[in-house]
């Protein structure tokens, strides 16, 4: 068992909360009951995620996707307001880290996202103004394109779209998960042979091609399942508390 307050500072300093700038606060956004025995981590904290956690019995949801995000309707009607109600009835907590969960070098998306590429030494380098967003390294072998379709196949249980940017080999490649594509212009000065991020926009296919490199859209959801694991894992068994992962399947 873990205090609420005990988790919440911990998890602030383990993935240094306050450094990073962000488009919806990280932390704990839903307060619920104090003490908690039991942890369900997910993506996104959808109605039918939450329903499922609630199932399972949660004292705290931990997801990568939570609410709140800048820009959106401020008011609690529809959609949002039966989310929370949904944990404010059943008095769960629910914490939520997007960047931070992006740019973690222990488990995070992108440094679980290394080890289905082959990468076995990373660097990174700042994107988009946030640190450490964009990762890079050498493939531990090269391979194809046609083998890097295989490995993010296996490795994330998705067929990825894949768009040829001319290269026989790739050996050097970048990635950021989620919604990364719009980094191409910063991987290709990094001297990747292929990027690999989460999403495809229309304009992403003609960077690719004009800039030589492979891209490869390995899906949001899927290069996104990971870190919340990882760090669910971690939290069992620094805290002698239940972890469960429960996956609220998205094409996206």
């Amino acid at each position: 068992m873990v205090h609420r307050r005990e988790l919440q500072d911990y998890l602030a300093e383990r993935l240094d909360v306050a450094g990073l700038g962000d488009y919806c606060p990280n932390g704990l956004q839903v307060e619920g009951r104090h003490r908690i025995e039991r942890l369900v981590t997910g993506v996104t904290a959808s109605a039918r995620f939450l329903k499922a956690a609630l199932e399972a019995e949660a004292d705290a949801v931990l997801v990568h996707h939570g609410f709140f995000w800048k820009g959106e309707p401020a008011v609690v009607t529809g959609m949002k307001a039966e989310r929370l109600r949904l944990l404010l009835r059943h008095d769960v907590n629910l914490f939520a880290y997007h960047l931070p969960l992006d740019v973690d070098r222990h488990c995070g998306n992108n440094a679980c996202l290394a080890e289905k590429l082959g990468v076995a030494s990373c660097e990174t380098v700042a994107a988009g103004g946030v640190p450490g967003l964009l990762w890079y390294g050498q493939l531990d072998s090269s391979v194809g394109p046609e083998g890097m379709v295989d490995r993010l196949r296996a490795g994330l249980q998705r067929e990825p779209m894949w768009v040829d940017g001319g290269l026989e080999t790739i050996q050097r490649v970048a990635w950021c998960s989620g919604g990364g594509q719009r980094f191409l212009t910063e991987a290709a000065a990094l001297g990747a042979d292929a990027y690999v991020s989460g999403e495809i926009s229309e304009p992403t296919a003609h960077e690719a091609r004009e800039l030589g490199l492979h891209y490869f859209a390995a899906g949001h959801h899927a290069t996104e399942r990971d870190g919340v694991q990882a760090l669910g894992a971690e939290l069992a068994d620094r805290f002698g508390i239940r972890h469960r992962f429960i996956d609220d399947p998205n094409p996206a």
